[in-house]
């Protein structure tokens, strides 16, 4: 991460593009929909500029992790888990009167650990997680849109054969502040994230013989490096990250009455352009009934995850023109887009099998206390070791750096 303020000249034509679309997005879910709604496109834009400005993704830091050693990117990740279940755990376990709101659950099985492990390497092969596609779409990377294009392909796919992999052994979702209470579950979470955040610490310092810090001193650069202009322009360090996607998601919990979550919508975008096409979506169980056949049967603009999805892209876009880095120079070879296709089908076959995606099963689930946020950690993480390893296949970049 840089310490100094991107010098390019700011885009000021797709920065007022991405604030005309957010205002008229906001204007059209209030009018339609009610203040809820408008709410979740403005966190998702904030949600959209800390992705940007802090180029928070996944895939590049997992990468860096296991090629290099360097553990910034992880450890930032871990940080944001725990300050989330410090908010999340007594407002899901009902210590504040008022307030609804339930944990990302789900089963802990086969299907989870397949689907994680598929989306990890997808993952490396596509360039990005799930947040980290929306953010660099947003920032006018061309060889991205290929990724999310085939990421809403694999997400309808897996809504059909979602029915056979959960028939697949598995236990009934393990929600830790159901079975202890939230403080005892909540010290047991943070304990976990603590031994976590120790290990990559340490893995770190003895691979490489130092620490990257997650909060770069100052430079000494003057007026660049100004607190609003770089809160404004970025670029950001991860930990300004962290505290952004860590406050966008307890927004959500607020607003939704559930966490944060991206892939439902990508399942929910591909069944309608079927439907467009002129197929028929309900003769697949998942789309026959329940709150997927409602969505389908509604705007998009009424379901919460896709509101926040065209969000997070706008104020991505938003936030990459402001800070000078909108639509980089890419070549994209042969092997880029073998690797973006394929890595797009796992990435949305993956999470729907393994009930979201690095947001919605592996943060929002570790940090509401549901032990398959846990096992999509361990699963996903060795999907991404593995498709690092497939990237030179593809003729990739054998650095450690990358979108998201």
């Amino acid at each position: 991460m840089s310490t100094v303020l991107d010098r390019r000249h700011p885009d000021y034509a797709f920065a007022l593009a991405g604030i005309g679309l957010l205002w008229l997005l906001s204007l059209t879910a209030v009018h339609a929909f009610g203040p809820r709604q408008a709410g979740l496109v403005l966190t998702g834009a904030l949600l959209g500029v800390s992705l940007s400005h802090a180029a928070f993704g996944f895939a590049g830091s997992w990468r860096a992790l296991i090629r290099h050693g360097r553990s910034a990117g992880p450890r930032a990740q871990v940080l944001m888990f725990a300050l989330c279940a410090l908010v999340f755990f007594p407002i899901i376990g009902g210590a504040l009167p008022g307030i609804q709101a339930h944990a990302a659950l789900a089963p802990v099985g086969v299907s989870v650990a397949v689907g994680a492990f598929l989306f990890g390497v997808g993952m490396q092969l596509g360039g990005a997680c799930a947040s980290g596609t929306l953010f660099t779409v947003g920032g006018g990377h061309v060889g991205m849109l290929l990724t999310f294009v085939f990421f809403i392909v694999g997400s309808f796919i897996g809504t059909i054969h979602l029915p056979w992999w959960t028939s697949l052994p598995h236990l009934d979702p393990v929600h830790t502040i159901a079975s202890l209470g939230w403080p005892p579950a909540l010290a047991l979470q943070l304990g976990l994230l603590a031994a976590l955040y120790l290990l990559l610490r340490r893995h770190e310092r003895r691979r490489r013989g130092d620490l990257e810090p997650l909060l770069p001193g100052r430079s000494g650069h003057g007026p660049e490096d100004r607190l609003l202009e770089r809160l404004v322009r970025g670029p950001w360090p991860l930990l300004w990250g962290a505290l952004g996607l860590a406050l966008g998601n307890l927004l959500t919990l607020l607003l939704a009455g559930h966490p944060w979550s991206i892939t439902f919508a990508f399942g929910l975008w591909g069944a309608k352009i079927f439907a467009a096409l002129g197929g028929d979506p309900t003769v697949y169980s998942y789309w026959s009934g329940g709150y997927p056949r409602l969505a389908l049967e509604r705007s998009v603009l009424a379901d919460v995850t896709s509101v926040m999805d065209m969000a997070i892209i706008l104020g991505a876009l938003a936030a990459a023109a402001i800070g000078g880095r909108f639509a980089p120079p890419e070549r994209i070879g042969a092997g880029r887009v073998a690797a973006a296709v394929l890595g797009g089908l796992l990435l949305g076959y993956g999470a729907r099998l393994a009930f979201g995606c690095n947001i919605g099963a592996l943060f929002a689930g570790i940090a509401s206390g549901s032990a398959h946020g846990w096992l999509w950690l361990m699963t996903g993480f060795l999907g991404n070791w593995a498709g690092t390893r497939l990237r030179p296949w593809f003729g990739l970049d054998r650095g450690g750096a990358g979108h998201g």
